[in-house]
């Protein structure tokens, strides 16, 4: 889906999304000392974004939908926090190189060849100590669980993403995660994401 699909599905007024953060966002990035800036990689309407901001960090939410971001606002100002708004195109957009203490990219997916550049400029972006944590939907997801994209060209495996990150950080963490979702009947589902988190050499 491009900028305009996207702007489009953002632009009820209710939420998308949850204004809570990603559960498992929550769980690897709640013991970091919020001491430098972060960027939130594909931000989407903001909830992982405002809640970094939240903990304290400097926080940059970069996103190709200028809807979704205008969201993302306007819950950072009724959550009290301030964080910078980027409207770029993945495909063109990188950091400076080690600007930045966490890179977060949740739920972005992208032909293989386009997210490997996201996550090598992610990496490049991050300096010395500063962490990198992937989560998405995994590439077994469609056989395995429930929701997410069904086009196989967008997914990707943790070992994919741990690949890419190794030269620049150590793996602390690569493995498919589950999760509790609902169907569109209201019935219980699974699903399965992939997980990779890594420190900055």
């Amino acid at each position: 889906m491009d900028a305009a699909g996207w702007d489009e599905r953002y632009r009820g007024s209710e939420l998308v999304w949850k204004a809570e953060p990603n559960r498992f966002v929550e769980e690897e990035l709640s013991d970091l000392e919020p001491t430098g800036r972060a960027v939130d990689i594909a931000a989407g309407e903001g909830r992982n974004a405002v809640w970094l901001a939240e903990r304290g960090w400097d926080v940059d939410a970069v996103d190709f939908s200028a809807v979704a971001l205008e969201k993302a606002g306007r819950l950072a100002a009724d959550r009290g926090v301030r964080m910078r708004a980027v409207r770029a195109d993945l495909s063109a957009w990188a950091p400076d190189e080690a600007s930045y203490d966490l890179a977060l990219i949740a739920y972005l997916h992208l032909p293989w060849t386009a997210m490997a550049q996201v996550l090598l400029r992610a990496a490049t972006g991050v300096r010395e100590g500063g962490t990198l944590l992937l989560v998405g939907h995994d590439a077994s997801n469609p056989e395995r669980g429930h929701g997410g994209p069904q086009d196989a060209r967008v997914l990707y495996t943790v070992e994919q993403v741990a690949d890419i990150w190794r030269p620049y950080a150590d793996i602390l963490r690569a493995e498919t995660v589950t999760r509790p979702v609902t169907d569109a009947d209201g019935n219980s589902r699974t699903a399965v994401d992939g997980l990779v988190r890594a420190v900055r050499r």
